[in-house]
């Protein structure tokens, strides 16, 4: 069986940033990793499922709007993918660190969070993720991104 394409990814070399993880006709998939993989520093679900409404709301608010396929966690609670159709990298960039500004003003209830709206609604704190977007925030602030995998 062949290998998917980010199975070929030496998670060894990765570190917290904003990568193409790989580009399908006009459609792009981001990887947000907001932790380093294999550290032992995961995020737990609460969190990861904050992050998941909060920054999954806002970027369908933005400038995208129309351009969002989909946002949603990784399964190895290290970070997200974005995916996104006919958007510059720059522009998603720039989205993002608006959408984790958005999440760190943001005061009231967490989107989404009624047994209506979720299967786990009562699984979500905005203090949590907040955290997670403070850091990641941080990060695409001070690292150069150039959008690629190490090597």
């Amino acid at each position: 069986m062949q290998k998917i394409a980010s199975f070929t990814v030496d998670h060894n070399k990765l570190s917290p940033g904003i990568y193409v993880s790989r580009r399908d006709g006009d459609i792009t998939t981001y990887d947000l990793r907001t932790r380093t993989p294999n550290a032992g520093n995961y995020m737990d679900n609460r969190t990861m499922h904050t992050v998941e409404h909060m920054f999954a709301t806002f970027v369908r608010n933005s400038e995208i709007r129309d351009d969002v396929i989909y946002f949603g966690p990784m399964g190895c609670q290290t970070g997200f993918y974005l995916l996104t159709r006919n958007v510059p990298d720059e522009t998603v960039l720039a989205v993002t660190k608006d959408v984790l500004r958005g999440i760190l003003a943001y005061e009231g209830e967490v989107f989404g969070a009624s047994a209506v709206e979720c299967g786990n609604y009562a699984n979500l704190n905005l203090a949590d993720a907040k955290k997670e977007c403070a850091a990641y925030l941080n990060v695409l602030e001070t690292k150069i991104n150039d959008f690629k995998y190490a090597e």
